[in-house]
């Protein structure tokens, strides 16, 4: 089970029926977050805040106290959208009963008791996922607001210095009205700046004035900046003789809608226009830097949500084929069952023949179902310590073959590499398949070059991603090809695309790869430039410790049984009639069953049973759990596992148990009966 590293937010439990609080908070607890249990939900609203993260509920909680709960959350700011996790209990008709939380309360995951551990650490993990999104808008919000109260700060330091400039500046628009005057008006002309907004150039100065001022400012107007000196009256009596600026201002769309004035005293040009240009260039920095800042601000947001966007796409694509490929697996375990037992009965070469040519058929749709479940991560793997150095010059002579002699192969291959946690055959495949990429990327011959090195952290990876203790073991394929387009490096991992001709590539090879990485608990980094190569880099975790198991194969012809008892649960219809079929040609007993339940109703009234055949993705209680349950009186009982896919079973080592082992759908009939054979094999006491 994946750890989490410790949450500061809580998970807040009420789950008043028994010790299910205690056990709630126990699991949620082993995966690194906080847990408080509440009573009742009235002393859960009273302790709901900025620090709840996600909020556990189960059914029987839900008696009362639910209005608490409203009032609480509806007394959230805008940004929080607590999640809430509630486990129903199922009716006995099978259809779950209607939750009584308020439909105003939308952010909601409900699931059906029983559950296993990994289904509520999952919707756990999706609503604090969620949750941490609403602190990331809260901390966006609260920088908003300081920049805001930054940008009314900066006007008014503008206001104070162009109050405090011995200059006049003034705004005035197309109707010749003041709309911005500074203080400087008052000192030159005794009249109050205030007064002077929204007034007309001739309300304030009279029509002398106006028309001393007119011609040069409808030539501002017009597009024109003007430059003009005037002879004014003092207060004192006196002449100022002054020189004005009349600046039209532009709009975005090129209309003027209006125009600056500035206007000095002759006498202290030199101040004055010096005192001008650090005001302006004060000016001018802080608007460069607000709009360096929004452009950065801007570009971040954007690239957050086309990669939040591309893993939404990639993990909704990902979910449905796998889904596709679950059910063609049950479909081609079938399929390729029967044509085994034909074949067994064909006396005919012809209709052999016929017979050989379907299961070769079906063979290859079992291997593009592998294809569809490695992008969509849910393919079995097992993963061991692996010298990645020595696995690639194993495959040296092998990809040489492949690639051809016009393409030179370079190994750089880094010394004192630790070993990486790995399934070997799907990193021979993802080895093999960008070699051959590379090869196609070079029709006219080329250097590939296969590079290993360690690397402390995952490309690019974000600071809430946790890394693995140990490091990565990194795997480079490099070609000097044509490279790629950033239109097809954005498309590159989608299941199906491909830029080969139709007929010649499946585009399967790298969403295989991305699933098969993502699955591994590393990463695949892609760089390309047109013209001039690309280098593909796979990121391996550094397996911290030596482990893992496999399939014992022996070879030889079919093996038989001699009688032995098997409990078969499946609930799959036809693939449970053929498992029982073959079992029965191979000379063993079967009983069946198509659920947990019905399995255990068979486990009370036989015996012994030699072995239990089960599908990991059972209705109800898994496969595992079924084990686990028979092993808790019967603890010698061998198990084998059939799975299509099962999230819960991706890693082998990490769900199978002692005397257990699995084989994927669809699978051959020498496969089955070495299977079955290999787990009836030890000496193992009948039950009692």
């Amino acid at each position: 089970m994946r750890r989490h590293a410790q949450h500061e937010e809580w998970v807040q439990i009420v789950a008043p029926w028994q010790r299910d609080a205690e056990s709630l908070a126990e699991v949620v607890a082993k995966d690194g977050y906080r847990a408080l249990v509440y009573p009742d939900l009235i002393t859960l609203a009273h302790c709901i805040g900025n620090k709840t993260g996600v909020v556990i509920l189960t059914q029987e909680a839900l008696d009362g106290g639910v209005e608490a709960i409203q009032a609480a959350v509806a007394g959230q700011p805008a940004w929080s959208d607590i999640p809430f996790v509630v486990l129903q209990s199922a009716r006995h008709s099978g259809q779950v009963q209607v939750s009584p939380l308020p439909s105003a309360i939308i952010n909601r995951i409900e699931l059906e008791r029983p559950m296993g551990v990994a289904s509520l650490l999952s919707a756990v993990g999706t609503a604090m996922r969620s949750r941490q999104k609403q602190f990331e808008i809260r901390a966006r919000m609260e920088e908003l607001a300081a920049s805001e109260k930054a940008l009314a700060e900066s006007e008014t330091e503008l206001r104070r210095i162009t109050d405090s400039l011995p200059v006049l500046i003034a705004f005035i628009d197309t109707d010749f009205r003041y709309r911005f005057v500074n203080r400087a008006y008052q000192a030159w002309f005794g009249m109050d700046p205030d007064d002077m907004l929204g007034k007309t150039i001739e309300q304030v100065f009279g029509q002398d004035q106006w028309e001393a001022r007119k011609g040069p400012i409808q030539q501002a107007m017009a597009g024109q900046a003007m430059r003009v000196e005037l002879s004014l009256p003092r207060n004192d009596g006196k002449r100022r003789e002054a020189e004005f600026r009349y600046l039209p201002r532009f709009r975005d769309d090129g209309r003027i809608d209006g125009v600056h004035v500035f206007a000095n005293d002759i006498t202290e040009r030199k101040e004055s226009l010096e005192a001008l240009s650090q005001a302006a260039a004060r000016l001018e920095q802080r608007v460069a830097e607000r709009t360096a800042a929004l452009q950065a601000e801007i570009q971040a947001r954007s690239h957050s949500e086309d990669a939040l966007r591309q893993a939404q796409k990639m993990e909704a694509v990902g979910q449905l084929t796998g889904g596709i490929a679950h059910d063609f697996n049950n479909m081609l375990t079938t399929i390729m069952g029967a044509l085994d037992i034909v074949g067994t009965r064909v006396n005919d070469e012809r209709t052999a023949r016929v017979v050989r040519a379907a299961t070769e058929s079906a063979g290859r749709a079992a291997a593009l179902t592998q294809r569809l479940l490695a992008f969509s991560r849910r393919q079995s793997l097992d993963p061991k310590p692996v010298q990645i150095n020595g696995l690639i010059q194993s495959m040296h002579m092998l990809l040489a073959q492949t690639i051809g002699e016009r393409i030179t192969i370079k190994l750089a291959l880094a010394s004192a590499l630790k070993k990486a946690l790995v399934d070997i055959n799907q990193l021979e495949s993802a080895v093999l398949n960008l070699c051959i990429n590379a090869r196609d990327a070079m029709p006219d011959g080329g250097c590939l070059t296969i590079s290993t090195r360690h690397a402390e952290s995952l490309p690019n990876s974000p600071a809430e991603v946790l890394l693995n203790p140990g490091g990565y073991v990194v795997v480079e394929v490099s070609d000097n090809g044509v490279g790629m387009e950033p239109a097809i490096r954005e498309r590159v991992f989608e299941p199906f695309f491909t830029t080969k001709p139709i007929g010649q590539g499946t585009g399967l090879g790298l969403s295989m790869i991305y699933g098969f990485m993502q699955q591994s608990k590393g990463s695949i980094d892609l760089q390309s430039v047109p013209g001039h190569g690309t280098t593909m880099s796979l990121y391996f975790p550094v397996a911290l410790a030596e482990g893992g198991a496999g399939w014992v194969d022996e070879g030889g012809s079919t093996p038989k049984g001699e009688g032995q008892l098997i409990l078969v649960v499946e609930d799959d219809d036809q693939v449970r009639l053929l498992v029982s079929y073959l079992l029965e040609e191979l000379g063993y007993v079967v009983v069946t069953a198509s659920d947990a339940s019905a399995a255990m109703s068979h486990i009370a009234s036989l015996d012994h049973i030699d072995l239990l055949i089960t599908d990991v993705g059972l209705p109800g209680m898994n496969g595992r759990q079924l084990a686990e349950l028979i092993r808790e009186d019967h603890p010698s009982v061998p198990v084998l596992f059939m799975t299509g896919y099962a999230e819960s079973a991706a890693v082998r080592s990490t769900f199978l148990g002692h005397g257990m082992a699995m084989i994927a759908k669809p699978f051959a009939l020498e496969d089955f009966s070495q299977a079955v054979r290999n787990a009836i094999a030890p000496t193992i006491a009948p039950m009692a």
